[in-house]
């Protein structure tokens, strides 16, 4: 009975896949962002927030969000708060212009109401669908590199250098040598078509740095801290003043982005467009990005959105909402088994996120390479993610260099309303508020 229930309601067999393929995928998909609820709190509590309270929030904030998008949108679209955007809240709104945390949480729960006014009127869903095809698979390949990023600098395979920037790292550590066994072992196990092979890496990379003292075994239940200290903490009319315009619209524009490149690269990856290349149920999948802003900031924590990571469980086969539920269901359990998902290193997962970033650069496969206009435009935004290390900067020059390109080209007939308005504020943002 239950089984044929959540096959109707999810379209399990339209989609072609099975409910352990989906639970496979959610699992595959927690792992590789379980470490978002330990992350989040230390960023968060260098802004004066309670650590455990922030840990709960985030735990809560996350279910919330991905339950929303699995049951409703029936996307496999996992939500938590971004690691971007608590950065901004806490580096820059709080330590920077010296804000207090109740007023930089009232700025994101503004921020979602602003995001969920624009989903229920369609604006937003005009603005992704007005994204042309070439510019799509410059973002799906640009969020493949991002990830190829984070992975290779979480395990200190790229490192900083004061001459080139970047250059490579001590691969002797055991923080690259995991990382690299993963990604390895990932890559063969799905090359020989093992289901759940990106699961099967990560927990064989946290069980064998264990057993070699790499990795602390940190326990299994703790119960959940209080979430007093930032629950409903959040101070709306101090963040109603004038010079909080700026702070609210970069929270929005980054998480409009940031969904939007997430939703685009993973639908592209996963094959859940349309036949014209669009995403069906879009709207329901940006309200319910919108709902978890709004949730997560009056439970005590930054802007809930989108993650990339979603994509390893795409990989792992993942086609409905089942994936996102099962998400959802992880993060709960995790209020209460703390140590146990501390136990996954940071290395555990970096393999799995570049096996990831492999699968979403062939999208750059699909791109006009014969044509110059719709290439260039493509490489600009796939470069730009990683190099600038934001998504949302990513889009934004990609739209410039495209809408700057056609026109002169003379190929005024590939530009639509909403990218030359969009290109047009964000050269106004680079060049007068940045």
């Amino acid at each position: 009975m239950l089984k044929r229930q959540l096959n109707n309601y999810f379209k399990l067999d339209e989609h072609k896949t099975t409910i352990r393929t989906e639970i496979i995928a959610g699992i595959t998909t927690f792992l590789t962002m379980a470490y978002i609820i330990f992350v989040n709190p230390n960023v968060l509590a260098q802004a004066g927030m309670d650590q455990g309270a922030v840990f709960v929030a985030t735990c809560l904030a996350a279910a919330i969000g991905t339950l929303i998008m699995g049951a409703w949108a029936n996307y496999p679209v996992a939500l938590a708060p971004g690691m971007g955007l608590n950065a901004f809240f806490t580096y820059t709104v709080v330590l920077g212009m010296g804000k207090t945390w109740e007023v930089a949480l009232g700025a994101v729960f503004l921020s979602g109401v602003a995001f969920f006014l624009l989903s229920v009127f369609r604006i937003r869903e005009w603005i992704i669908n007005s994204i042309p095809m070439s510019l799509r698979l410059g973002i799906a390949a640009g969020i493949g590199l991002f990830l190829a990023i984070i992975a290779l600098q979480n395990a200190g395979i790229v490192v900083g250098h004061p001459a080139t920037l970047l250059t490579i790292g001590d691969l002797s550590q055991p923080a690259a040598l995991y990382t690299l066994a993963g990604f390895f072992a990932i890559t063969a196990l799905s090359y020989l078509r093992v289901t759940g092979a990106v699961m099967i890496g990560i927990l064989g990379v946290t069980i064998v740095a264990i057993a070699l003292g790499h990795s602390e075994f940190g326990g299994i239940v703790s119960m959940p801290p209080s979430m007093a200290p930032v629950l409903f903490n959040l101070d709306i009319a101090g963040a109603l003043e004038v010079g909080m315009i700026s702070v609210i619209f970069a929270f929005l524009f980054v998480d409009l982005f940031d969904t939007a490149g997430t939703l685009v690269g993973v639908a592209q990856r996963g094959g859940l467009l349309d036949e014209n290349g669009k995403l069906p149920r879009l709207n329901r999948a940006l309200m319910a990005d919108s709902t978890a802003t709004m949730s997560g900031a009056l439970l005590g924590t930054s802007s809930t959105t989108s993650y990339i990571e979603s994509a390893s469980g795409i990989a792992a086969g993942g086609r409905t909402g089942l994936t996102a539920v099962v998400v959802c269901i992880l993060f709960l359990i995790s209020l209460f088994f703390a140590p146990l998902a501390g136990s996954i290193p940071v290395y555990a997962t970096s393999g799995a996120l570049l096996y990831v970033a492999v699968l979403m650069c062939g999208s750059l496969a699909y791109a006009n390479w014969d044509d110059v206009s719709d290439a260039a435009p493509v490489l600009i935004a796939a470069l730009a993610m990683p190099l600038t290390y934001s998504i949302a900067n990513g889009i934004a020059l990609g739209f410039i260099s495209y809408t700057a390109i056609k026109l002169l080209s003379g190929r005024r007939e590939d530009l639509n309303a909403a990218v030359v308005v969009l290109s047009i504020l964000f050269a106004l943002k680079f060049l007068f508020l940045d």
